[in-house]
């Protein structure tokens, strides 16, 4: 393009093509007109579409969830009863010697299975946020440790009074023999209120207590040992022994009222 003529031969030049355009403005302005028109149509008719409820006569295309997921066609999978967060651990079912976990270090020497770990942390700092002080004073043994506790406990029946025999059998009702224990598993707890720390029928009526009582299940724990399951689990009421199972396997033991036990026995049936 040449535009080295003089200033009144550049000013002429814009002055046409302003007159060209005046001929096709009529045309460039129907084109618009139309073209907003289609448009405001097809946007008019997407948002309808978009805010029309739903028929109540046609399926929901929605993903069910929660109690909806009940009556759906596709229930939810049965739980597993050999699945490692409901492993079966008591004088009936022995742990096996190398039996291995990975374990997630706590404070104070604490640990436990690395899986339920994220739920125990949600759970005690809900249970701080409540205003309470939850103590954690005991969690996974080693083998070594389970035979110490036991020994000992052998030894007080045995200052009592009791036969060998019969000391063990008393003892292994309050500290499980070595092999038998849930701590071995990495998935039980002992927690208490930091204003109770005593392991006795007292612990219940702490603050800390009733609040897991009543929210513990919500985070995948459960009461392991209550005061009228003794007989099925072979172990006296422990208001402070807390076992990892799940959310779901808890949503539904706390449901149905049901120990360990009972529950493995239910599914597996």
């Amino acid at each position: 393009m040449q535009w080295e003529g003089t200033v009144k031969q550049n000013a002429k030049r814009p002055v046409r093509r302003r007159k060209r355009r005046k001929r096709y403005m009529p045309v460039i302005f129907l084109l618009c007109a139309a073209a907003l028109f289609y448009g405001g149509f097809a946007a008019r008719g997407a948002l309808a579409e978009d805010a029309a409820l739903p028929d109540a006569s046609e399926e929901a295309t929605v993903p069910p969830t929660g109690k909806q997921r009940q009556a759906t066609d596709m229930p939810p999978a049965e739980p597993d009863p050999n699945a490692w967060n409901l492993r079966l651990v008591n004088q009936w079912n022995l742990l096996p010697e190398d039996y291995e976990i990975a374990l997630t270090e706590l404070v104070n020497y604490h640990a436990v299975d690395r899986r339920c770990y994220a739920d125990l942390q949600n759970m005690i700092d809900d249970c701080r946020a409540a205003g309470l002080t939850p103590v954690i004073c005991s969690s996974y043994r080693t083998w070594e440790d389970q035979t110490r506790l036991f020994q000992n406990k052998v030894g007080e029946f045995l200052a009592q009074g009791f036969s060998q025999e019969q000391a063990e059998v008393e003892a292994g009702k309050i500290v499980a023999v070595p092999g038998t224990s849930e701590h071995q598993l990495g998935l039980a707890l002992d927690i208490v209120d930091v204003d109770n720390q005593r392991l006795d029928r007292t612990q219940e009526e702490t603050a800390v207590q009733k609040w897991l009582l009543a929210h513990s299940w919500e985070y995948g724990f459960v009461l392991r040992y209550p005061s009228d399951k003794s007989e099925i689990t072979g172990i006296i009421y422990e208001p402070w022994h807390y076992r990892y199972v799940g959310k779901e396997a808890a949503a539904e033991m706390h449901d149905m009222g049901v120990c360990l036990e009972e529950y493995l026995e239910e599914i597996s049936g």
